[in-house]
């Protein structure tokens, strides 16, 4: 299932990470901010349990998640979401998996991969700001497949079609979340309008 978050705030912020001349600052601020945003979104339907707690005045029924939640970023620049994830879900274990494209081939090399023992029964939460060709994040998740993970989620702060059909055929049991779907991929592989890459302008690199 493909969502696409429809917040006036999401589409005020990642306007600002848009603009060639935010700074680096900002451009880290806002993505804090939408992650946020992102984060309850995502998480609005995760599986609870019932739990027995006595408030100031009586014991009630109250309820807390049912799953653990790992965080996977997709390195480096999944990093970037981690952040405001964590602020809304302080507990999650965080997963890392290192990822670069090729620029002639456009196609993904894994160079770092580490996860939490814990990914079999967990919700997983794969995070990388960018859904261009959808090479590096479908390589990522078959990945973590691989080490057990049955209940993956996908988040990215923009998309392009070509990256959601990728996921979609290649994983379509993994629901994907963005926050804004672009027209499409120029011919370097560049989501446009996109916001460049989500890496150099997160961590101030050329």
């Amino acid at each position: 299932m493909l969502t696409v978050l429809n917040h006036a705030l999401i589409k005020h912020k990642i306007s600002i990470m848009r603009n060639k001349d935010t700074s680096t600052y900002i451009f880290k601020q806002n993505l804090d901010e939408i992650a946020k945003l992102m984060a309850y979104e995502v998480t609005r339907e995760i599986p609870l349990r019932e739990k027995i707690i006595e408030t100031p005045i009586c014991q009630t029924v109250g309820y807390e998640v049912d799953q653990p939640l790992v965080l996977v970023p997709i390195l480096r620049a999944g990093i970037g979401l981690v952040d405001g994830f964590r602020d809304i879900i302080p507990t999650a274990k965080i997963g890392h998996i290192g990822m670069y494209r090729d620029e002639t081939t456009l196609e993904p090399i894994e160079y770092y991969a580490r996860f939490p023992k814990c990914m079999p029964e967990s919700i997983v939460i794969v995070t990388d700001p960018m859904l261009a060709t959808g090479g590096s994040a479908s390589m990522a998740i078959t990945n973590i497949k691989k080490r057990g993970a049955k209940k993956i989620l996908l988040v990215c702060l923009v998309g392009a079609p070509e990256g959601v059909e990728r996921i979609q055929k290649d994983h379509p049991d993994v629901d994907i979340t963005l926050a804004a779907l672009d027209e499409g991929l120029n011919e370097r592989g560049y989501i446009v309008p996109g916001l460049g890459d989500a890496g150099d302008r997160l961590f101030g690199t050329d």
